[in-house]
């Protein structure tokens, strides 16, 4: 797989919440952090996501905001 994204994170679903359009997606990294997602539910199901299933989490933000309290 060859992709423009400078950020892609493997790791394995954990969870995968299916809602009426989109689906919440959480995906545990090596270290044992967590990445949470919303895709569509269609490319949920076309994908076969399901828990434990090993993913790629691929990040392309053309920034990244930092806030604190």
């Amino acid at each position: 797989m060859k992709t423009s994204a400078r950020n892609m994170l493997k790791g394995r679903v954990v969870k995968v919440d299916h809602g009426a359009v989109n689906s919440e997606v959480t995906v545990e990294l090596p270290g044992g952090q967590q990445v949470v997602s919303i895709i569509t539910k269609y490319s949920a199901d076309s994908l076969g996501l399901a828990q434990g299933k090993e993913v790629y989490a691929v990040i392309k933000a053309s920034n990244v905001m930092i806030a604190t309290e």
